[in-house]
């Protein structure tokens, strides 16, 4: 963390003006709120490829129009649809009873009748790699890894792999399918989605996630049985290639309308909740951003552009397809950064600068620092669909959120709209916009993200 007294106040001391103007109208308005709402009611969960996801896309184009954007247009990103069908699970023996299950994104269905098989519990994806087959071979492996609460989500990283390898890992040692304990922070019988992969060259077995309530209740059945045998019935499908779309706003520069400064959230979101949190409140805040940026100071001197991401929860789908339509001309992005944590308040700047020039952006420093925000690392990778620009040599910030309680949300069906508070999306709001109208309004320029 850089201390105080290093940055640079000027030569962009009279942004501060700037800045504080548009908070101030930040702090009057509950625009990325109502964006959210709009998103939430009108359109409601967009699984990437599904009915819902094209009607996101129409919402997005009409939102961005109605919010008089000067420019608004579409970049097509070819996906994958699948549906998550019916899903079922029970205890068989020796205590029956029902678990609350959902498929993970991209699982194949169990057979018609679903299976019964003895289920055999590991702690972890580690322990499962050096278990023998003849200790999973016919049966049902469980992954039990419990995440643990933590402002900035770090654990999400370390129990993630199970979601997202544990049925390769399984079906290596012949299982008939996995489950794993949801990847959340929540003690509830919400049971957490998100996307798992296949290995060709491994046999597909159906993957499914239980409540983190359940999958005490199992680890308890296992501590004084170990003949467990459980019933699983998931009817997942492949619903075939589909067209989907990047949606993107720009307000035109005045002086360097070929420089930009490229803000986002993905637009897509899984199909249990509405995706309020994940990512509804990211496209609310930073076209709210962009929208008072405009309102307060006029047109910018750079280009703000605001990109909606298609498919980021099936793999970044549409980040890569930015990237090869817009390859010739990312030099031209002064700095990118994605909204994708929910919508806690904002406590922490990290940045990926060129560190020559890193420090002249004291002015910004300074104004975040009086809300409270510190200047953390100059190491970030921005955000999940901005995570490959700085291989470009695109700069990067992270407006790091508050995510204590993200994780009890995270691709469930509780994840709605009424998880949001008004007040921290609009924190969140007057900080976005605050560094969209330094980094549009000044000629600093953090040019090359170092390669680290």
């Amino acid at each position: 963390m850089a201390p105080a007294n290093t940055y640079e106040l000027s030569p962009y001391e009279a942004s501060l003006a700037q800045m504080d103007a548009v908070k101030k109208a930040s702090q009057n308005s509950d625009l990325s709120y109502e964006v959210v709402k709009s998103l939430t009611v009108e359109v409601g969960p967009r699984i990437p490829g599904s009915a819902g996801d094209k009607r996101a896309v129409a919402w997005a184009e009409a939102k961005l129009n109605e919010l008089g954007f000067d420019k608004v247009y579409k970049q097509a990103v070819r996906v994958r649809n699948w549906e998550r069908g019916f899903a079922d699970a029970r205890v068989v023996s020796p205590f029956p009873q029902e678990l609350v299950i959902t498929a993970l994104g991209g699982s194949i269905a169990t057979p018609e009748k679903g299976i019964e098989a003895p289920v055999v519990m590991f702690a972890d994806l580690e322990s499962l790699t050096q278990a023998s087959s003849a200790e999973v071979a016919g049966k049902i492996v469980f992954l039990n890894t419990r995440m643990q609460r933590d402002r900035a989500g770090k654990f999400y990283g370390r129990v993630v792999p199970n979601r997202v390898n544990g049925a390769v890992q399984a079906a290596k040692l012949g299982a008939q399918a996995v489950i794993i304990r949801s990847v959340g922070t929540d003690n509830s019988r919400f049971a957490h989605t998100g996307v798992m992969r296949y290995d060709d060259d491994v046999a597909k077995i159906p993957a499914g996630a239980i409540s983190t309530a359940d999958a005490d209740n199992l680890e308890a059945m296992f501590e004084t049985q170990s003949d467990i045998v459980l019933s699983l019935n998931m009817q997942a499908k492949e619903a075939g290639w589909q067209t989907s779309y990047n949606v993107i706003g720009e307000f035109t520069g005045t002086e360097k309308p070929d420089e930009i400064v490229l803000i986002s959230a993905h637009l897509d979101s899984w199909d249990e909740g509405t995706g309020a949190l994940d990512d509804g409140a990211g496209v609310g805040i930073v076209t709210a951003a962009a929208k008072l940026v405009k309102e307060t100071l006029g047109q910018p001197k750079r280009t703000v552009r605001v990109v909606l991401y298609a498919a980021e929860e099936i793999g970044l789908v549409g980040a890569y397809q930015y990237v090869r339509d817009n390859k010739d001309t990312l030099e031209n992005i002064i700095m990118a950064a994605e909204s994708d944590f929910g919508a806690g308040q904002i406590y922490q700047l990290d940045t990926r600068f060129d560190p020559a020039a890193r420090m002249q952006a004291g002015a910004l420093y300074q104004a975040l620092e009086d809300m409270g925000i510190t200047l953390g690392n100059n190491t970030t990778n921005g955000g999940p669909d901005v995570s490959m620009l700085p291989a470009q040599g695109v700069p990067v910030i992270a407006l790091r959120q508050d995510g204590t309680y993200y994780f009890d949300y995270h691709h469930t069906a509780n994840d709605t709209l009424d998880k949001i508070k008004p007040e921290d999306i609009q924190q969140n709001q007057s900080v976005w916009a605050m560094v969209t109208a330094f980094m549009a309004n000044t000629d600093f320029d953090p040019r090359p993200a170092p390669q680290l």
